[in-house]
Formats: C-alpha cells, structure tokens, sequence
C-alpha cells in the first residue's frame, strides 16, 4: 500500500488469507445455495459454514440467530424497520442515542411518517450515553432502543450492559450498531443482553458487500425486502455467496487475533495522540480511555477538517477522514460532534484517524509532522 492509510473505519482491504479461503467461491464452487443439485448443496454448505463463524465470533446461541445481507446499512433497516413494523400494536415510540449512525437514525425519522415517535438520548461531553435521560425518556411504547457499541467518529465505546438492563426494564428490544467495535473488543450479545446486533464484513478486514443481523430467539420482526424467502424469509435474494463465506472467515480470525492486535494498534494510538496534542489549539474528541484502540479523533480550531483532509492526501500522501463516510457529501457539521457540545465552527474542524494492519509505529513522526505543517499551513491561509 501507497502512502499512509488512516480510514479504516470507512474502509478496510481484504485480509489476503480471507481472499484465498474464499476465491474458490468466485470461480470454481459459485452454486446457488437455494438449488437442489450438488454445486447448490455445497454452497449451502459453505453459506451455513460462515453463519456459525459469526455466531461464535458474537457468542451467539446458535447460527440460526444470523441472517446475512448486503452491509450494515441493510442491516440496521431490516432490525429497525422489521422490528418497529411488526410490533407496532405493542408500542410505536422509538429512541435512539444521539450519535447514532445517519442508518440508525433516518430510518427511525422514516418511521415517524407512519405515527411512530422518535426520541434522543443525549451524551456527555466525551459521548457517553447519559444512562439517567435513557431511562427517563423509556416508556411501555417504547417499541425499539438503538445504542451503538462504539462510535466511529469519536471511538467512545458505550456502556451497553448497563444500558440492555435499563431498556429491558421499562422498554422492550435493544438493538446494537456494533460496526465501529466488532474486531476491537470482544462482543457477546448474551452477557450483554442484545435483541439486535448489527455487523460488517469490510470492517473485519472480510469483502465488502456483506454484513449480518443478529436476532435473538424468540423475537419478532417482519423482513423488508421480499422475494424468495432466503435467509429464513427475512432477507430475500440470491446471497453474495464469496462476501458472505469471506466474511465467516475474516469472523474467526477475528475472535483469535483481536487482543493481540489490539494492544499493538493501542501504542501506536496512543504516542499519535500524545504527538498530535502538542500541536496548538489541537483537541481531542470522544472519552481519553473508554475508546478503539485504533481510533484518534481530534479537531483543531480555524481551519476545516476537510482542508485537512485534502491537503494531507494531495501533499503528504496520508489518507484520514473527517467523520463518518457515509455523512461526509453534506457540508453540515457532523451530528455526532454537535451532540457532544461542539459550536458549528468546532465542529468543522475535525479529522479521524482510525489504523489498521498496515499502520505501525515508524509511521507516527510522519504523521506528526504532516499534520504539524497541514495545519500551520491552513491556519496562515484562513482569514480566522
């Protein structure tokens, strides 16, 4: 790889032992797992293979709980929307936190054309979800409650059991965007209480084009996209059968890799955060200690995160982010950073960092110093 990658949260590469397990599933062993002959049998196989690997990875209690789509995106529509819809007579109000991911929330805000209510739970200043207003804001009609596990643009990791323990007293399903945490700490959706847990390949070093929707047994929720019925009726259409398989994979090495890689990638974390801070007026954003061990958020004042961003791409050959990828078309300061009591213009000042497996520590002075002089540098153009 060219240059210095540091976007992993919008996208990762291939894991080259996920692609060799799975390329076969491309070119040689490509069967319909719906079809009755021996190549659609060995698919089903491999398609059934990859859906205990993501159960294990999440301590799921069985592979049944795993229905597979297209990403997270899909995912968190079908558990929101599936959800909401076919339990609508026990209660039509939705809460969410308020940094959720724009999958979470504009599906919820859809939700309200059709008579469902639609709350926000606040966070702190280092986006903690205030656990207080969670429960002040539950209700008997709250139908559905949408925490993530961790926020990919701040990399604060939330406190989901004590959450799953006051939603479940006063509300009904908890559902978990846990994208941005999957690969970085361990996830267990029976110890933590999850209804509904949302997850993504790409973000396992595993194939785009895949992604997954735990549900747990028992619970009730109606599919939104129709067709043949495969994945248990809830998701319709031929499955991505190499994404899918990739992604079982890219799972299992996950589960036995992710505390060692963890604490490397926590180092190199740490010293950029200590290094970036001596830039002046350079902040933090997102809680000090309880965040991804690949993530380094800042924001810096004067200058816009998206100058940042171009100039380090064009100039340095270092590629980062200024929030979450999928909100960075609209030039409106990310909704995440106003919760967290940041002005417009603070807000417009940001730049994430999130590493991968291709990041290490000889790489940091680099980095200092191109960000150092990316931000002298639009601070003496900016008329601020």
């Amino acid at each position: 790889m060219s240059g210095i990658y540091l976007d992993y949260q919008s996208a990762s590469p291939v894991d080259p032992r996920v692609h060799d397990f799975a390329e076969r599933y491309l070119t040689k062993e490509f069967g319909n797992p719906s079809a009755l002959h021996s190549s659609g049998l060995a698919a089903k196989v491999a398609l059934e293979e990859a859906r205990a690997k993501v159960a294990e990875f999440i301590n799921a209690e069985s592979a049944e709980t795993i229905v597979f789509t297209s990403g997270v995106t899909e995912a968190n529509n079908l558990a929101i929307r599936g959800t909401a819809l076919r339990n609508s007579s026990k209660g039509k109000a939705l809460l969410a936190s308020a940094i959720e991911h724009i999958s979470v929330l504009n599906p919820m805000k859809d939700l309200k054309k059709g008579g469902f209510d639609l709350a926000l739970v606040p966070v702190d200043s280092t986006g903690i979800i205030d656990l207080v207003m969670l429960e002040s804001l539950l209700s008997k009609e709250t139908i559905l409650t949408s925490i993530m596990y961790a926020n990919s643009e701040i990399g604060t990791i939330e406190p989901i059991r004590e959450a799953s323990e006051i939603v479940h007293k006063k509300g009904l399903y908890l559902h978990v965007d846990a994208a941005a945490a999957e690969g970085r700490i361990p996830i267990d959706v029976q110890n933590d209480g999850i209804d509904l847990l949302t997850l993504s390949s790409n973000d396992l070093y595993g194939p785009q084009g895949a992604g997954a929707l735990y549900i747990k047994p028992g619970m009730r929720i109606q599919p939104v996209l129709f067709g043949g019925g495969q994945e248990r009726g809830f998701r319709s259409g031929t499955e991505n059968l190499f994404a899918i398989v990739g992604m079982g994979e890219a799972a299992r090495l996950a589960k036995m890799e992710m505390e060692g890689e963890g604490n490397r990638l926590r180092g190199i974390r740490d010293e950029l955060i200590k290094k970036l801070l001596q830039i002046d007026e350079a902040y933090l954003t997102g809680h000090p200690h309880k965040r991804l061990s690949n993530h380094a958020s800042f924001r810096f004042s004067r200058i816009e995160g998206e100058s940042i961003l171009l100039t380090l791409d064009a100039m340095f050959n270092i590629q980062v982010s200024t929030g979450s990828a999928c909100s960075s078309r609209t030039l409106e300061p990310s909704h995440v950073l106003l919760a967290i009591g940041l002005k417009h213009e603070q807000a417009h000042g940001s730049m994430v960092m999130t590493l991968g497996k291709h990041n290490d520590p000889d790489q940091v002075p680099l980095i200092a110093t191109a960000v150092s002089n990316t931000v002298q540098r639009l601070r003496a153009l900016s008329p601020l």
